[in-house]
């Protein structure tokens, strides 16, 4: 059950690593980031590209092998915890926000509880 979990964080890492890679200007935008400079563009593709793709290679990595599942299962937690406390706060602080910020917290908090689960689980 771990290994699924995180290839299917490897798998989603990699489709928005690639899809921010190939689409950047249009996610910005649909994002919120209306104007970018030339810095803000490099900034943007290091981050929602360089390092979605490098947290694809974690997973498929902790994946692989049973001694490390463990590891990935814990990183989960220590990544999406604050990026959903983060985006709740945020939310209700910027409040309206386009509809996809709902819907991407919902994504976000989708795997931060399932690897509270796996761990929970584990350690029953």
């Amino acid at each position: 059950m771990a290994a699924v979990y995180l290839y299917l964080n490897a798998a989603l890492y990699l489709i928005f690593a690639v899809w921010m890679t190939l689409s950047p200007w249009t996610t910005a935008a649909s994002v919120g980031y209306e104007a970018l400079s030339s810095s803000g563009r490099s900034e943007f593709l290091v981050i929602y590209g360089g390092l979605q793709l490098g947290l694809a290679v974690f997973y498929a990595l902790t994946a692989s092998s049973r001694y490390s599942q463990r590891v990935g299962i814990l990183f989960s937690v220590c990544l999406y915890a604050p990026i959903v406390m983060y985006r709740a706060v945020t939310i209700a602080r910027f409040w309206p926000v386009k509809s996809n910020m709902l819907i991407i917290g919902g994504l976000e908090l989708v795997p931060l509880l399932a690897a509270v689960f796996l761990i929970l689980r584990a350690d029953a």
